[in-house]
């Protein structure tokens, strides 16, 4: 009996310590309900539709190569980065600030076939940098302020675009999973990157960073974000152009052009 003691012990450390955990995230999840009324209906249109529907109450009848976007001069000057993560140069002419959503599929599609021509053509050289905004449509996508709060966590540790990627690229695995079964996955990834396991489930079951992503939202919802991905390209200077749903590279390359002049 006394040679399994410890095991017992241990098992019931852990059985409290995974307790923690999860009575953490329900809050998390809770808190998160109270943002109310996000449900955006464009959001779960296909991504031609998005953009039409979007773009006509922007641009009226504008021709379909002009419907992605909405110019610098009917936009707030300032679009704020926060204290958000920047990929690239913090230094670069220009930014690229994205409200994005973990479960949305369209923020999938981006982060796969538009980043890394980004990366490859902007980001890498120095040109641009890209700051990533929260914005989940909780009523929707349950998991989404979860893998948010997740990628909040390893931000303190210095390992968000490593966060990010691994859960964009793993999206079918856990975006239709019960939310506790996500959590387990979230910090499965956690550990694969390398962080410090016992300050990420701090992190999680404080719920520390709920505030965080509803100011990223609300930030997002003033400057006209309703549905994701929605992008503004630019800087204080020249202002930003706002660039809507999963657009191709040469959404962006077209907008980088005509900034630079």
């Amino acid at each position: 009996m006394e040679e399994n003691q410890p095991s017992e012990n241990n098992t019931v450390t852990q059985k409290s310590h995974n307790g923690k955990l999860i009575l953490g995230i329900i809050i998390a999840v809770g808190i998160a309900a109270f943002f109310g009324g996000y449900t955006f209906a464009m959001e779960t249109a296909e991504p031609e539709q998005m953009v039409m529907q979007e773009s006509s109450k922007i641009l009226g009848n504008a021709q379909p190569s002009q419907v992605a976007t909405q110019g610098p001069s009917q936009l707030p000057k300032i679009i704020s980065s926060d204290d958000d993560p920047v990929r690239g140069n913090p230094d670069a002419k220009f930014t690229i600030v994205e409200f994005s959503d973990f479960q949305c599929p369209f923020c999938a599609k981006f982060h796969s076939e538009t980043l890394p021509l980004l990366m490859e053509n902007y980001i890498n050289n120095g040109k641009v940098n890209l700051v990533f905004r929260d914005f989940p449509i909780e009523s929707i996508h349950p998991n989404a302020v979860p893998a948010s709060h997740a990628a909040e966590c390893t931000d303190d540790q210095g390992k968000f675009w490593e966060m990010h990627d691994i859960i964009f690229e793993n999206q079918r695995n856990w975006q239709n999973v019960e939310v506790l079964e996500s959590v387990d996955l979230f910090k499965k990834y956690a550990i694969e990157i390398g962080v410090d396991e016992d300050e990420f489930d701090s992190c999680m079951s404080s719920a520390k960073h709920i505030d965080e992503i509803k100011k990223d939202l609300l930030d997002g919802q003033a400057y006209g974000v309703t549905g994701t991905p929605g992008f503004f390209v630019g800087n204080e200077e020249v202002g930003f152009t706002k660039i809507i749903g999963a657009q191709p590279f040469s959404s962006f390359q077209r907008v980088i052009e005509s900034l630079e002049g």
